[in-house]
């Protein structure tokens, strides 16, 4: 994310894991935006490093292309240094040019995921090893096993959590800015690397209210590298290192760095504590969350960790469960004091991860860490302190390859704890082992609005989601959450994307149930499945279609969808976005994708944005035009005006099929026009 993208609004934000006392308190509460998991780690890096070697793969290729970008414009750090990217064959190089960066006394960053993560396990070992803080960020995915999938899994970070390295996880776009950064100064303080990880398309592409840490404070927060950090290459001052070591060495160089790692836990507290103190945004290697009089505590770490929090207040308030979660912001150094200290009183846990290890009987990675920490509790082993009791522990599966982690799931996860039932289980699929959901909650902030669309990959409906997120939050002061759904296949197969609008944080990160608004980018989706479940009474249908009167248009809907537009008093909206592209691009290129950009004009009018906020139609549309550069601006000036065009054009051309038409049954009629 360039500078000139931040775009400050009238109200400042904040995550679950903010503080905020007020800004005469805390010196840097950030600069207030919208941007996805990706931009904010590459606003970090691209300030406070000097370089990146990486071989980008799905879903970290955003924050190599982001970094990339950067040095293809020229920019430099925060103490002037000109930026690198150096892109070689395969994950593993990449992770050899960081390790000869570093060993330089460079200060290099890396981004990668999934295969290209353990792919690079033989260097990681290494870079530990010589001591190196560089900081991966990684945008964590499902391994390739009985199939591909480029979605979030956990199974990836967890196969390098061996390698020496600390690890921290981000629930959303705030935190995975802010940990990129305080990752870095511990990093640097203990001389140990740190993994900084964050989902993968549920955070890394996910557009969210955030705000970014001022320059100002990274440079003071973090330090010129030249002076600080080691040159291990320095003739002047040679050392040795990577030598062959023997029976009579290698194992002393190993036990002796343990100096090392015992500095990691209290270089990262100091890390979380000053950043706190200058920024309101707190931080400790583990959040607990209305746990200390819980009775049911639900344990985790990522995105879905929101939900939970969403979720528990809703068992709490609605249900009268003394419920409670806790978030691990820290995997290693594994707290192990902490974790106990929290759970230690309730009457059972459960343990969620997004990976399966079933050949592992007592759980899975996390699951063991937690089982191990109570063992030494329970015997005071390890400087923890001695208990009298071990809660009853359950663990299960969730959201591998993204799949979806609803509300209901969790409220099925604390009803299992309840009842004592599966020792193990997953949710949101059907096995034997899965729990059933019997109620799913709308948990979205009071008053919230939602939009679901469904498109094909390629008609640029998943970026009009993200112009459209920048312009709610940048122009009209509000929390936004907007994420797509989509598949390795990318285009020509259907792609469902979602947005929520709120005047709160948004803490549910799952697919949308309940919505105001439902897009059909391609009209073919009234043809398969049910696009229009979930609909509110009283929300809007904005549709693709090639035929200028509305008789034809409702004359091709589906009877059961026309039915449940009139129990549930849906209004209905078209326009030919195919038509519009196709007179307004420049380049026939872009054709296909300003499709899509249509949509933003049908926004502003059937949302209650534009007329709530006070604004003239100019100052809409200037903003409009600044989201529309940032997405567009790159391929040059008449670009960014055509869409604006298509924006304009949504916006005045859009039609309405008209309550009295809906009354009319035209099955078997004749129509009366043919498309445009």
């Amino acid at each position: 994310m360039s500078t000139e993208s931040v775009q400050t609004t009238q109200n400042t934000r904040r995550g679950a894991q903010q503080e905020q006392s007020g800004s005469s308190e805390f010196p840097y509460t950030g600069t207030p935006t919208t941007c996805d998991g990706a931009e904010a780690v590459v606003w970090v890096e691209t300030h406070i490093s000097q370089g990146s070697g990486a071989y980008p793969i799905t879903s970290s290729t955003t924050m190599g292309s982001g970094f990339n970008q950067a040095v293809a414009n020229g920019e430099t750090n925060l103490w002037g240094d000109p930026l690198l990217f150096f892109e070689p064959e395969s994950e593993h190089s990449a992770a050899t040019f960081c390790e000869g960066f570093a060993v330089a006394g460079g200060r290099v960053t890396n981004f990668t995921s999934g295969q290209g993560l353990v792919l690079m396990k033989e260097v990681l070992y290494t870079i530990s090893g010589k001591r190196l803080p560089v900081v991966f960020n990684i945008g964590a995915r499902a391994l390739t096993s009985h199939s591909l999938n480029v979605h979030a899994g956990h199974d990836d970070v967890m196969s390098v959590a061996d390698c020496g390295w600390g690890m921290l996880f981000g629930r959303n776009a705030q935190e995975a800015g802010d940990l990129c950064l305080i990752s870095r100064r511990a990093a640097e303080a203990s001389c140990t690397p740190f993994f900084n990880v964050q989902d993968g398309f549920l955070t890394t592409h996910t557009v969210e209210s955030a705000s970014l840490v001022e320059p100002e404070f990274m440079k003071d927060y973090i330090g010129n590298p030249e002076g600080k950090l080691i040159n291990l290459m320095d003739p002047g001052n040679p050392i040795m290192s990577g030598t062959v070591q023997n029976q009579d060495s290698y194992m002393k160089g190993k036990i002796a760095q343990r100096g090392y790692y015992d500095q990691v836990g209290p270089a990262l507290q100091e890390a979380f504590d000053e950043f706190y103190r200058n920024t309101g945004r707190r931080y400790e290697m583990v959040a607990p969350y209305r746990c200390e009089d819980a009775e049911y505590i639900l344990v985790g770490l990522g995105s879905f960790m929101e939900t939970t929090q969403t979720t528990v207040d809703f068992l709490r308030d609605e249900k009268g469960i003394r419920a409670g979660c806790l978030n691990l912001y820290c995997f290693r150094p594994f707290p192990s004091r902490q974790i106990v200290e929290a759970l230690k009183n309730c009457k059972a846990f459960t343990v969620i991860e997004r990976m399966d290890d079933p050949l592992s009987t007592t759980g899975n990675h996390l699951t063991r860490e937690i089982k191990a920490a109570f063992c030494d509790a329970a015997t005071g082993q390890n400087g923890l302190e001695k208990i009298e009791r071990i809660p009853q522990i359950f663990h299960g599966s969730a959201g591998l390859g993204s799949r979806d982690v609803r509300p209901g799931d969790i409220h099925a996860i604390f009803k299992n704890m309840i009842q004592g039932e599966k020792d193990y289980f997953c949710v949101g699929i059907k096995h034997p082992l899965a729990l059933p959901i019997a109620e799913d909650p709308d948990l979205r902030p009071q008053g919230a609005f939602s939009m679901r669309g469904h498109s094909v990959g390629g008609f640029g409906s998943v970026t009009t989601n993200k112009v459209i997120a920048t312009i709610a939050g940048q122009v009209f002061g509000k929390d936004v959450q907007a994420y797509p759904k989509y598949g390795s296949e990318k285009k020509g197969l259907p792609t469902t994307y979602y947005l929520t609008i709120a005047d709160s944080h948004i803490y549910s990160h799952s697919e949308l149930e309940h919505v105001d608004l439902v897009v059909l980018n391609d009209a073919n989706a009234l043809f398969s499945g049910n696009p229009l479940k979930g609909m509110v009474d009283g929300g809007a249908i904005f549709m693709q279609s090639p035929y200028g009167n509305p008789v034809d248009v409702w004359a091709r809907i589906p009877q059961q969808h026309k039915q449940t537009i009139r129990e549930n008093n849906l209004r209905v909206f078209f326009i030919d976005m195919v038509s519009i592209a196709r007179e307004v691009a420049s380049m026939p290129d872009l054709e296909m994708r300003m499709q899509g950009i249509v949509l933003l004009g049908a926004f502003l009018k059937l949302t209650p944005f534009r007329e709530s906020s006070g604004m003239s139609d100019e100052q809409v549309y200037e903003g409009v035009e600044k989201a529309l550069r940032k997405y567009f601006g790159k391929r040059g000036e008449q670009v960014v005006q055509d869409n604006l065009v298509c924006v304009k054009r949504g916006y005045g051309e859009m039609q309405q099929v008209l309550p009295e038409i809906m009354q009319l049954e035209t099955n078997g009629t004749q129509h009366s026009s043919k498309p445009r």
